[in-house]
């Protein structure tokens, strides 16, 4: 699995209870799927947008109750037939890689955050259902953590994501900051980075509460993806926002920090 592929979500894990590992490797399979379809390959726009549609179509075979045509989308009919999933989020998942083809600027950050609404909110919305936790105030603390998970993303993958010709991150904010062109770290850029650093870091930590309200393996879980998100930007920040010579990722080193903040965790 590449870098850039579906990072923010919880890919089953020794964590995560086993009776969960099958349904979420299931829905983890659409979404990188369908994001392959966005973003890998030689294709053309109009073959990534047909793809796509492809699969909303099996979607519209689940809903009708009539049987998908692929192996793929007859297990997760299976899963979301067991568990009562809801499925406008796969259809909203749809929609965002639809506008990874066609949008390659977000002019503001409230139309990032309506990206963000489709592209990541949608994995906890599926999430908490699955796990038998839905409720409104568990919807807006993972919207917030996904949301969050979403800007940390893009702000690890500036350099990733210009190479493809897109860019996720508010032009009006950059030119604030007096950016005009992406190309290296320095006062201007460190100062816009840290801004986004700070207001996705908030939204993780309005989310943060999601890993009381689950109990067992699934809270430590949730402790360590808003853990993990969290140490991103603290790498971020001792790197001085310098994503274009050294992207930040987890290691072995971060991965036993983040099991001792978890197991310590207020």
């Amino acid at each position: 699995m590449t870098e850039k592929h579906y990072e923010n979500f919880p890919v089953a894990s020794i964590m995560l209870p086993e009776r969960f590992r099958e349904p979420v490797s299931i829905i983890y399979a659409f979404a990188r799927q369908a994001d392959d379809f966005a973003d890998e390959g030689e294709r053309t726009d109009g073959e990534r947008i047909a793809l796509l549609e492809g699969f909303s179509l099996e979607l519209d075979r689940i809903s009708q109750g009539s049987n998908p045509k692929t192996e793929l989308f007859l297990k997760l009919a299976e899963v979301i037939r067991r568990h009562g999933l809801p499925l406008q989020p796969f259809y909203d998942l749809l929609d965002a890689f639809c506008q990874d083809v066609v949008k390659k600027r977000y002019e503001n950050f409230e139309a990032l955050l309506a990206y963000c609404r489709k592209s990541a909110n949608p994995v906890g919305r599926l999430l908490i259902a699955l796990y038998g936790i839905d409720s409104e105030k568990n919807r807006a603390y993972s919207d917030n953590i996904c949301t969050s998970l979403q800007l940390i993303n893009f702000l690890q993958d500036v350099a990733i994501d210009l190479d493809m010709g897109r860019i996720y991150l508010p032009e009006d904010e950059m030119n604030s900051f007096g950016i005009e062109a992406i190309e290296s770290a320095g006062p201007s850029w460190e100062a816009f980075m840290k801004c986004q650093a700070d207001r996705a870091r908030t939204m993780m930590l309005q989310g943060a509460p999601l890993a009381d309200e689950m109990n067992g393996r699934l809270s430590f879980e949730m402790k360590m993806i808003i853990l993990g998100g969290l140490r991103i930007l603290e790498k971020l920040e001792k790197n001085r926002w310098d994503v274009f010579r050294n992207r930040p990722k987890l290691g072995k080193s971060d991965w036993a920090m983040l099991l001792f903040r978890a197991l310590f965790w207020k």
